[in-house]
């Protein structure tokens, strides 16, 4: 079915936990205590009754950063902070975006080079009442390529959240949705090519998706692809203290380009929350996850047991660390097994500096398979840092490295195993009020065990290079009543 609408190990864990230290030590001043809500100030607008989850950022001191409190235990990364809610409001923008590069996808290996150039309509809007808030980025449009075996094609990209609030009740809605016409891994690296809505400052700042709820699509040269995922949450306080967080999500990830596999992946779980201390929690969380693909009678189950931990420091660090046993059953035995266990794991980091910040995400457990494969086995690691270079330039780096083995192991399959990389960094700068320029340079590598590969232009090993500028303009925002 043609879906048409619709994570370095051991040293990584070691290391965010050593940077949660030395936050909580260079962290003097005082932060909100979740099982301790502070009353709002009397200026602050608009205001809710004083909650046990002040999760919205609405009603909390004014300051340039409000406290993240969204569950450990729930579907969204965890980040810094959340940007106060002063007025709601819209704003409208335009970009352009070109795209060279080099041995592009679809031609066969050399020198080549083509262009993709991309015209775009953006939309970032925030909407705030007493007990709820709607945020949503949107860039849609289309792209010219240069390149004759790929041609011309649309560009649609939209995250969406919707909050809703009680004293005790918190519920969240998300829906990401891609249509490119690459993989979505280190896709628009260094720019705003590959985020929705007009970026910067007055882009919302929407909590994503974690990589165990989100179709993954890590490998090269399988052309364009539809991905969206919808994910509703609830989450109920039990004291001030505790927790539980109900979750749930079904993702489809479908391409254009035949030979390659559809599939769909439906998440549930729930997980309970405690706060250790105003900056740390632990959770445990059972995670059930269904894989199927169209056409094809094999499906997989899995089931996660994990436990967590989580620390977050507003303005200095987002940590989060899950890990468990995973036990995967399979529709259809696969040889002689019918289930596999194995262990998952979850690292995310985010550390703020001054002047700069830098992430580090892993992920290890079963996925859909990238498109190439009926399932795999995934390790995925990825790392990016942004600095301000000067008063106006700012610079960035961005890496991942994606592993994709087959369920069970290549000799009983006949799959290969796919080994896909991205390496680039890039500047930008605002210019005056309205505008914002960025030029980014990323290298792309696909290499690929056996001759299983599938998709236009999936060769057992290649090299792209892709030089982006892009240009956004926006005007002043649009104050919503």
């Amino acid at each position: 079915m043609n879906c048409r609408i619709a994570i370095f190990g051991t040293w990584l864990l070691a290391f965010a936990l050593s940077l949660g230290a030395l936050a909580s030590s260079a962290q003097e001043q005082p932060q909100p205590v979740p099982d301790a809500p502070q009353e709002p100030m009397p200026e602050a607008s608009p205001k809710p009754a004083g909650y046990l989850f002040p999760s919205l950022g609405i009603g909390q001191p004014e300051g340039e950063l409000q406290p993240d409190f969204s569950p450990l235990t729930g579907m969204q990364n965890s980040t810094l902070g959340l940007p106060e809610i002063r007025h709601s409001y819209w704003v409208p923008g335009l970009q352009f975006s070109s795209n060279a590069l080099s041995n592009s996808y679809g031609q066969s290996s050399g020198s080549n080079w083509s262009a993709n150039n991309y015209f775009i309509g953006n939309l970032s809007l925030l909407e705030a009442w007493s007990r709820a808030t709607l945020a949503v980025n949107y860039s849609g449009g289309g792209f010219i390529s240069t390149n004759s075996q790929q041609g011309s094609g649309f560009y649609q990209q939209l995250a969406l959240a919707q909050n809703f609030q009680t004293e005790r009740w918190l519920i969240q809605i998300v829906d990401q949705f891609s249509y490119i016409p690459q993989s979505a891994f280190g896709y628009g690296g260094g720019t705003n090519l590959g985020i929705p809505g007009v970026g910067g400052s007055l882009g919302n700042t929407i909590l994503g998706l974690g990589g165990d709820y989100v179709p993954n699509q890590s490998v090269y040269g399988v052309g364009a692809s539809y991905n969206n995922t919808a994910a509703l949450q609830a989450t109920y306080a039990l004291s001030r203290r505790s927790s539980v967080t109900f979750a749930g999500s079904y993702g489809i990830l479908s391409f254009v380009e035949a030979g390659n596999y559809d599939s769909y992946t439906a998440v549930g779980s729930i997980g309970y929350n405690y706060a250790l201390s105003r900056n740390d929690t632990v959770g445990l969380v059972y995670r059930f996850s269904s894989y199927q693909f169209p056409g094809n009678p094999q499906a997989y189950g899995s089931s996660v047991m994990s436990v967590a931990y989580g620390r977050k420091v507003t303005g200095h660090l987002a940590l989060r660390l899950f890990i468990g046993p995973e036990i995967t059953n399979y529709r259809i035995p696969l040889g002689t097994a019918s289930r596999t266990t194995g262990f998952s794991s979850t690292a995310n980091l985010t550390y703020g500096f001054h002047h700069g910040a830098f992430t580090l995400g892993y992920i290890h457990g079963l996925s859909a398979g990238s498109g190439v494969m009926i399932g795999s086995d995934l390790d995925q690691a990825t790392a990016s840092a942004s600095r301000n270079l000067t008063r106006v330039w700012t610079g960035n780096l961005n890496f991942g490295y994606a592993r994709n083995n087959p369920v069970a192991g290549t000799a009983t399959t006949g799959y290969p195993a796919y080994d896909d990389w991205f390496l680039g960094g890039g500047v930008s700068r605002p210019i005056g009020r309205n505008f914002n320029f960025a030029v980014a340079y990323t290298a792309t590598i696909g290499n690929y065990s056996g001759t299983g590969c599938t998709g236009t232009g999936c060769n057992t090993s290649n090299t792209y290079n892709t030089v982006t500028i892009n240009f956004q303009w926006h005007p002043r925002p649009f104050v919503l009543p």
